[in-house]
């Protein structure tokens, strides 16, 4: 926190200089999430019900190529029961709990291809699969840390050096589900954009140097290399595709000794109501020893591997999830301005060994009016082999100013 709080005096000290030249441009940030939450797990004798609000409210500004912002964030239960990964509740573990705490406070410097951000911040690199802002939960995932941005012509460079992470736990964090994570992280990402798509290779280091989270095991480096790009196939159709493979191993203070490898493809067809994804994601493994797979600790979980979250630590023989998503949403005018719905199925299996782990079924419906989107999902996870069959419902209210 002391260098989040000398990084504001900065900030405040040369935005002030900025002033005396040219004008403070101020925006508010304001954003609200209401959120039902209920998970019916096998296994657990009661279900878990949880009402929550989360309010996040800030400043940002900007003098000529400077900025700075600072945003508090609040989450609050309003009713239920459940486990919120910190009170010990024999029910299901819904990860929301009580907090108040300063969100983003961060400097910043942009002007001719560079930008330059310093503070507490949020750092979401390309999907968000290794280095995200895990958005889904109340309490956002942020990074006390500095970045660099540059682009020039077709080529960009980005990186970060993070020396804390702060979780989704909250205040309260504790023990395996702590406050923030203190490490040497490093993070690097280059792209270059060709007639195929844009080519990029990234690094991600990862060093949780906290004992309580599983004895140093999920500190990891992956290097890699991703290929993402669209073309036009149709009047009103686009063909987006992304490849990735990357090789990870053991980091920092990790007492385990491995290596596995990454795999992803994905297509999606899109028009101008319809769309439909298929891909193919894996998760290595090295011998079948626990947290010796691909372990992706700073993720933005709910995007991958199905709603009903089985999968937010990879199991010791990793895991392969064939998956396909169709979907249609359309705009209106009037007071809804659009809708839509969307269906997801996931068949996941083991990488070493081959063994079928479970199906999960994932849908959603939408609906969005002024700055409200209004949204249904459900969550079917069928256990073959791994963790237990779980049933998630999620009722969301998003407001954004």
């Amino acid at each position: 926190m002391t260098q989040v709080a000398a990084l504001a005096l900065l900030a405040a000290g040369v935005c002030a200089d900025a002033a005396a030249a040219q004008d403070i441009k101020l925006t508010p940030l304001i954003d609200a999430r209401l959120r039902y939450e209920h998970v019916d797990q096998e296994g657990v004798a009661d279900q878990a019900d949880a009402v929550t609000m989360r309010m996040r409210t800030g400043i940002q500004a900007k003098a000529g190529p400077l900025t700075a912002l600072v945003e508090a964030e609040a989450t609050l239960k309003i009713a239920g029961a459940f486990n919120n990964g910190l009170n010990g509740r024999p029910l299901p573990v819904i990860p929301d709990p009580n907090d108040v705490e300063i969100n983003r406070v961060q400097f910043g410097y942009e002007k001719d291809g560079l930008a330059l951000i310093a503070g507490r911040q949020v750092l979401e690199l390309g999907d968000q699969r290794f280095v995200g802002s895990a958005n889904w939960r109340q309490n956002q995932q942020t990074f006390d840390a500095v970045r660099a941005k540059w682009t020039h012509g077709k080529l960009s460079v980005d990186a970060a050096y993070s020396w804390d992470v702060r979780t989704v736990n909250g205040i309260d964090g504790k023990g395996a589900r702590p406050r923030s994570v203190s490490g040497n992280n490093w993070f690097g990402q280059i792209g270059y954009a060709t007639p195929i798509g844009t080519l990029g290779a990234f690094a991600y280091l990862v060093d949780q140097n906290l004992s309580a989270l599983s004895g140093y095991r999920l500190s990891n480096q992956t290097y890699g290399l991703r290929l993402t790009g669209v073309r036009q196939i149709a009047k009103g159709w686009k063909l987006a595709y992304v490849a990735s493979i990357a090789r990870q191993s053991d980091y920092a203070r990790n007492p385990n000794r491995y290596a596995a490898t990454y795999y992803l493809g994905e297509a999606t067809l899109s028009g101008p109501i319809v769309s439909a994804t298929a891909g193919y994601e894996v998760l290595g493994a090295d011998r079948g020893v626990a947290l010796t797979s691909i372990q992706t600790p700073l993720a933005s979980f709910f995007k991958f591997q199905g709603w009903a979250s089985k999968f937010t630590t990879t199991p010791p023989d990793g895991l392969r999830d064939l998956y396909g998503t169709i979907g249609g949403s359309w705009k209106s005018k009037g007071m809804i301005t659009g809708y839509g719905v969307a269906g997801t199925y996931h068949r996941f299996a083991s990488d070493r060994l081959v063994r079928l782990y479970g199906d999960e079924i994932d849908a959603i419906g939408f609906l969005k009016f002024n700055r409200y989107t209004l949204a249904a999902r459900l969550a079917r996870y069928v256990a073959k082999g791994f963790a237990t069959d779980t049933t998630k419902v999620f009722l969301t209210l998003d407001w954004v100013m």
